[in-house]
């Protein structure tokens, strides 16, 4: 048994789940926050038998894709006044962890 936890851009985990649950997975979902852009993720939670691994973390990366995004900044400019420049940064995709999992009990 292994247990995958995937996080996923929160325009994304719609897909992602619905996808999952599709292909026969129990997902559970929690509403996470990345600490770089400060923006919302999804984290997902997937137990999974080994041999059914590689399709599910298939259909995380079909249904999770990264972009190139511009978000605003800001800086200080002197004087102690602040100004907003915009930067591109690559958002999506998703990050997998796979655990494996010594016990697995369902109730």
């Amino acid at each position: 048994m292994k247990l995958i936890l995937a996080i996923i851009n929160h325009d994304d985990a719609h897909s992602v789940i619905q996808n999952l649950t599709k292909g026969g997975y129990q997902v559970t979902k929690l509403a996470t926050t990345g600490g770089f852009l400060m923006v919302g993720n999804t984290t997902i939670l997937i137990g999974v038998d080994e041999d059914k691994m590689d399709a599910a973390l298939e259909i995380i990366g079909t249904y999770s894709t990264s972009r190139r995004q511009v978000v605003p900044t800001t800086s200080e400019v002197g004087l102690g006044f602040y100004s907003a420049m915009p930067v591109e940064v690559t958002v999506g995709g998703a990050t997998d962890f796979v655990v494996s999992d010594d016990q697995f009990r369902k109730f």
